[in-house]
């Protein structure tokens, strides 16, 4: 009699299990591909969420991979046989070449309480895409070697670069890695076709050995605004 009434437990608490149900998330697509757009684009896809359970499903949190990306569910709570979508906002700005992104989604589902949706894209910057109008710096060597001086010398150089673009060169900044060296153009607007000089001068006073320095010159080349020169010195003592 006592087997009896254990099986009968048993049966009613797995039937009473059975009644309630449970819920069953569905994605049909886990993957999207954006395919090419241009840096500074945002683009948009919606991922369709499905109940194929019998019970309410609830979407408890949608995690995006990168602040780049926001995703939010059209609704969180959904009945048997019930979709919704998750609209994912992918924004291109500051970002270049391949990129694959995620989204996670967290339910009730007792059997896949998370899912991952992923997308992927190409983003195409000016590199991609050069405008013969643009300005165009060339530099004549991005490095200059003083050679062997002796300390507390200041020494001079410089290196031409020419405009080889179909706009207006304009240098916007020059940066030095350290105040050793100083830096400066004559001509700071060069029309098509034209050149300028980058003349420097490096202060060996308090330095010795052989150092390596930088001088970086900031323009308005929408594909390379920063060109970097490297300055090479080797520094004797003072003889005493």
């Amino acid at each position: 009699m006592k087997k009896y009434f254990v099986f009968f437990v048993f049966l009613s608490f797995s039937l009473l299990y059975a009644q309630e149900g449970k819920p069953k998330i569905n994605v049909p697509e886990q993957f999207f591909d954006f395919g090419d757009i241009q840096e500074g684009e945002i683009v948009t896809h919606e991922f369709e969420i499905q109940n194929t359970g019998d019970a309410d499903l609830q979407i408890t949190r949608v995690k995006a991979s990168c602040g780049c990306t926001a995703a939010h569910p059209a609704k969180d709570v959904l009945k048997p046989g019930e979709s919704t979508k998750v609209k994912v906002e992918f924004n291109s700005a500051s970002r270049a070449g391949k990129q694959r992104k995620h989204v996670y989604v967290f339910s009730n589902d007792p059997e896949q309480p998370q899912i991952r949706l992923s997308f992927a894209t190409y983003i195409k910057t000016a590199k991609d895409n050069p405008d013969p109008n643009a300005p165009k710096i060339n530099l004549s060597t991005n490095q200059y070697n003083f050679g062997t001086v002796k300390e507390g010398e200041v020494v001079s150089g410089s290196i031409k670069f020419a405009n080889v673009g179909g706009g207006n060169l304009t240098v916007l900044d020059i940066k030095s890695s350290c105040g050793c060296a100083v830096a400066d153009i004559a001509n700071k607007n060069i029309a098509p076709g034209e050149t300028s000089e980058l003349k420097f001068d490096f202060d060996t006073s308090g330095r010795t050995g052989k150092l390596t320095r930088t001088i970086t010159v900031i323009t308005n080349d929408p594909v390379a605004p920063q060109q970097v020169v490297t300055l090479y010195i080797n520094i004797t003592p003072r003889e005493a």
